[in-house]
């Protein structure tokens, strides 16, 4: 069993919106903080933002304000809401939590 699967994604013009889930088991869910990554093409992976358990939120500093990150317990899934998306944002996109890495993937942002 995977333990973090993740949907969503595609290619979205600048200045669109997409949103991004990751669903889990309930242990991982209710007990571990959960995150998004990202990885550019020849940029290291990033951390994008940061969930606790209790929903306190983290964001990295170039998402801050069009980004947003929350949680379902009813679903055992976190979503990223991306907002006012750019050319920069272009990336795949993991989940993480503890040790596991979800399958990552690919937001485009072009004209």
């Amino acid at each position: 069993q995977v333990p973090l699967v993740e949907s969503g994604g595609g290619s979205v013009q600048p200045g669109g919106s997409l949103r991004l889930s990751c669903a889990t088991s309930t242990a991982i869910f209710n007990g571990y903080a959960m995150a998004w990554y990202r990885q550019a093409p020849g940029k290291e992976r990033e951390v994008v933002a940061v969930i606790s358990p209790g929903g306190n939120t983290l964001y990295g500093n170039s998402v801050k304000g069009r980004f947003t990150i929350s949680r379902d317990a009813a679903k055992n899934t976190i979503y990223l809401q991306m907002d006012a998306l750019t050319p920069n944002d272009t990336a795949v996109y993991y989940c993480k939590s503890t040790e596991h890495w979800g399958q990552g993937v690919q937001v485009t942002v072009s004209a």
